[in-house]
């Protein structure tokens, strides 16, 4: 089947697909934007990143601004070429036998 070799396991989770898309798209996104726009528990969030980081498809900045926490994430270029893939292995399923 057409695409469907593209795709990556590791963005089976709409979690990780949202993470993904975000990042894709934005710079830098704070801990907090990402748990805003995509509706998560602090857990639910800390656990996908901590396994896209793992992977090495977004990189990780932690700092203070005053005395607060501030963490933000980047997709990493291989990431970025990882997501694409699949989005791209998606859409040609999507689209069937040509």
């Amino acid at each position: 089947m057409k695409g469907f070799s593209q795709l990556n396991k590791a963005f089976d989770s709409r979690v990780r697909m949202g993470v993904m898309s975000v990042l894709v798209v934005n710079n830098w996104v704070s801990y907090k934007e990402l748990k805003n726009l995509l509706d998560l528990t602090d857990g639910n969030l800390a656990s996908h990143v901590t396994a896209l980081e793992k992977l090495d498809y977004l990189e990780v900045k932690k700092q203070f601004i005053g005395k607060k926490p501030l963490t933000t994430y980047k997709i990493t270029k291989e990431g970025k070429a990882s997501f694409e893939q699949h989005i791209e292995g998606l859409e040609k399923l999507i689209r069937g036998p040509i």
